[in-house]
């Protein structure tokens, strides 16, 4: 079963992650290995929340990152499949599965 196999490996990848910057090593983890995280993240994310029709936060709190880091990932998300801010504003619309 992959899951726990995941889970374990979520916990260290944000270990690792939160000593590279706190010790301002970030220029060491190569561009991929955050994309690679980031897309596995956000797939994961999605999936649950489209096909279990639920919603949760896609943080582990709400202070756990700051306005700006989240402002940074979403604007170049945003960009990265070339959708804009009125292309968000109809999925930031769309009804929650915690509110039906």
């Amino acid at each position: 079963m992959a899951e726990p196999a995941l889970d374990a490996l979520s916990v260290e990848a944000l270990r690792l992650a939160e000593a590279a910057l706190d010790t301002e090593a970030t220029r060491s983890i190569p561009d991929a290995t955050v994309q690679r995280l980031m897309l596995a993240g956000l797939r994961l994310f999605a999936r649950k929340v489209e096909e279990e029709r639920r919603n949760f936060l896609p943080i582990p709190s709400a202070d756990a990152a700051t306005p700006t880091e989240i402002a940074v990932a979403v604007t170049e998300l945003i960009g990265a499949v070339n959708l804009n801010l009125f292309d968000l504003s109809m999925w930031a619309s769309r009804p929650r599965y915690d509110q039906e």
